[in-house]
């Protein structure tokens, strides 16, 4: 064999590898943006589900507007938000609202036997764990992705054609970790 077909099998093999580690890390890239589109279409259906819980209140007679206002104030801040951190601060408030909520909801007998409340009750917990489960694949989608973008020799291609690591969706850990205080 020539020194020269050796050479261009080399550089074909070496070529080869550069398009296959480019194209994993725009794989890995994709991937992270449809899992951040998965917890965003969930967001979504929690965040339209509020208003329907919100009119089934407000037929209750006498329930506490402050508790409506803070449900309807962080699903405001929900649809605002738009990285992840932000979506972490607004998933806080939520659940602390929504807890805060549910858990008044338990002194109005006429309101616990509605039937649209308890639907929507449910739906809402089902809603918040197909949000928990998102929030875990897009985790673990982001960790991959982002040892790809550290690790040799992916970490040479990815800093050439600019890769940028994507930021996991973390809930602040003080508030996740305070208890939800709920005041009658």
């Amino acid at each position: 064999m020539s020194p020269l077909y050796i050479g261009l099998g080399i550089i074909v093999i070496l070529v080869l590898i550069v398009i296959g580690i480019y194209n994993g890390l725009v794989t890995s890239r994709m991937h992270v943006k449809e899992a951040w589109a998965d917890i965003d279409v969930q967001l979504k259906r929690r965040f339209d589900l509020i208003p329907n819980l919100v009119n089934t209140v407000k037929g209750s007679t006498n329930f506490e507007t402050s508790t409506l206002e803070k449900v309807i104030q962080a699903r405001s801040k929900g649809l605002e938000a738009r990285t992840p951190s932000q979506m972490g601060e607004a998933d806080i408030a939520m659940r602390g609202a929504l807890n805060g909520f549910f858990a008044l909801a338990e002194s109005y007998p006429d309101l616990k036997s509605n039937q649209n409340f308890i639907a929507l009750q449910n739906e809402l917990s089902d809603t918040e764990n197909k949000i928990q489960a998102a929030r875990r694949f897009y985790n673990g989608i982001v960790m991959d992705y982002n040892t790809k973008l550290q690790t040799f020799p992916s970490n040479i291609f990815a800093s050439m054609f600019s890769f940028k690591s994507s930021d996991f969706f973390e809930l602040d850990k003080d508030e996740a970790r305070d208890p939800v205080k709920v005041k009658f």
